[in-house]
């Protein structure tokens, strides 16, 4: 049984330093009526580390649950090379996911600018069936402990008119927002359906004309590679994945610009007998 590839290192992203450039709670405020009137925000200043990132976080977190409903999961950000470089980081980033993340369903119909920085991205996600899931370290570990593979069209809001860095990115809550979910595909625990997940291609599309492609293995080498890596980091906030939290667990594209009158549709080809998908629209 193969052995999942863990950036055990990440767990200490947040040490360091004490929180002296956590922005301040005024801050947070203005940077999330920023976010609720859909206007683009500037960065927010003198944050030195990913602590202050999280700290910010933690504290728009605290404050867009009153209006997008209850923290139901996490998302990962940052989950190949490129885009960690692009941010000047090492290693995967998590975010808070809520109730309004996953109401959409396939076919749905969103405003092209629902956020300040609306953007469209190929993901996928799953749902946590027993809370083993946090000490699971091989594929079948985490396929036991998972119900549901779940397609998923994440619609993330980059929110900042400029300026974005590693911090920063963690102060937005890596920018999760709105997604559009598919029908649930039921787990097989076997190691044949683990190959299918890292071995199937991913496609985002706008009506006809494909915008991004990727492979399986985009996601730390293996969509389920992303999970032990999100529960290590989480231990190291002293928190932990519970049953029926939903996982987001990354781009199999870039985050890109939504257009409207627009139907942007991402297909999983290879992981089912036939290509499977799920759509949205823009107006």
């Amino acid at each position: 049984m193969r052995h999942l590839i863990l950036a055990a290192a990440a767990s200490l992203a947040f040490a360091g330093p004490a929180l002296a450039a956590c922005p301040s709670d005024a801050a947070v405020e203005a940077l999330s009526r920023a976010m609720l009137n859909n206007t683009p925000a500037q960065p927010l200043a003198g944050m030195t580390s990913l602590a202050d990132g999280q700290c910010a976080q933690d504290k728009l977190v605290a404050i867009m649950v009153r209006h997008w409903g209850r923290p139901i999961g996490y998302k990962v950000g940052l989950t190949n090379p490129a885009a960690q470089q692009r941010f000047g980081v090492s290693h995967p980033v998590t975010g808070t996911i809520f109730e309004g993340t996953v109401m959409l369903r396939s076919g749905a119909e969103v405003p092209a600018r629902f956020g300040a920085v609306p953007t469209v991205e190929a993901d996928l996600m799953v749902r946590v069936r027993d809370e083993a899931i946090n000490q699971a370290r091989t594929h079948l570990d985490v396929l036991r402990n998972i119900d549901l593979v779940i397609p998923f069209i994440e619609l993330p809001d980059l929110v900042l008119a400029s300026g974005m860095d590693g911090p920063n990115l963690l102060g937005i809550n890596v920018g999760a927002r709105l997604g559009v979910v598919g029908e649930g595909i039921p787990v097989q625990v076997s190691e044949e359906f683990a190959a299918r997940l890292a071995s199937m291609t991913v496609t985002l599309a706008s009506d006809q004309r494909e915008l991004a492609r990727a492979p399986g293995t985009a996601l730390l080498g293996h969509p389920l590679n992303v999970i032990p890596w999100l529960a290590q980091d989480l231990a190291s906030r002293g928190e932990r994945l519970r049953v029926g939290e939903m996982i987001s667990l990354g781009g199999f594209s870039p985050a890109l610009p939504t257009e409207a009158g627009r139907t942007y549709t991402v297909t999983y080809d290879g992981l089912l007998a036939a290509p499977v998908s799920v759509s949205v629209r823009t107006r």
